[in-house]
């Protein structure tokens, strides 16, 4: 029998896209399993979601004098449970170019915007939708896309839109596109990763 693929999910926070790929597993996620977390910050929520979840959360400390430090130990750690993808969910670091090319198209991330708008060095959190709404567009939305050496730069998977209202705040709408875009599209974005490499998987087996 083929092995099922595997994901890591690597988060620095409250975790709230993380519990939407937990939450969806044995549903829209059927092709592959969630089976580590790791977190830079050791009092992220997001690992106690993992623990909650029956994951195996780590906490891999980030030195900003030694960040391939933080890349190293990951690297243990993904090889250790056998990882097939990597998951950026809500994760505030940037991975080196170096890392992110052992990953090629391994690597998924949701960014709170339409990309190519509003993407890129510097657009991140709040800021996103601080800087749509002075622009003043209609409508916003998510993207998740594979992950390369340019931030927020890599090939789209899915994207979907959010209308902006009237009287919005960066606040209010945050969270109207993490409910109807990011918590929608990050688990059926990684389920398609998970379809194509047990797919690869089964046609390497035939040859």
């Amino acid at each position: 029998m083929l092995k099922r693929p595997r994901a890591a999910v690597f988060v620095s926070g409250g975790g709230t896209n993380l519990q939407a790929l937990l939450d969806k597993r044995g549903n829209v996620i059927k092709s592959g399993d969630i089976v580590l977390v790791i977190s830079n910050k050791e009092s992220a929520f997001a690992l106690e979601r993992a623990k909650r979840a029956g994951v195996e959360g780590v906490y891999v400390p980030f030195d900003r004098s030694d960040p391939r430090s933080f890349e190293a130990e990951c690297e243990k750690l993904l090889a250790e449970k056998g990882i097939d993808v990597i998951v950026l969910a809500g994760f505030m670091l940037i991975l080196s170019a170096e890392f992110v090319e052992k990953w090629d198209h391994r690597i998924i991330n949701v960014h709170p915007a339409l990309i190519p708008s509003f993407c890129g060095k510097g657009f991140y959190g709040l800021r996103v939708h601080r800087a749509a709404l002075d622009y003043g567009v209609k409508v916003t939305g998510a993207t998740v896309h594979y992950v390369n050496a340019v931030a927020d730069g890599g090939e789209i998977i899915l994207q979907k839109a959010v209308d902006v209202l009237e009287g919005d705040t960066p606040e209010i709408l945050q969270r109207r596109v993490m409910e109807q875009a990011e918590w929608e599209l990050l688990p059926r974005a990684l389920e398609l990763v998970f379809e194509r490499i047990a797919a690869e998987r089964a046609e390497k087996s035939e040859e």
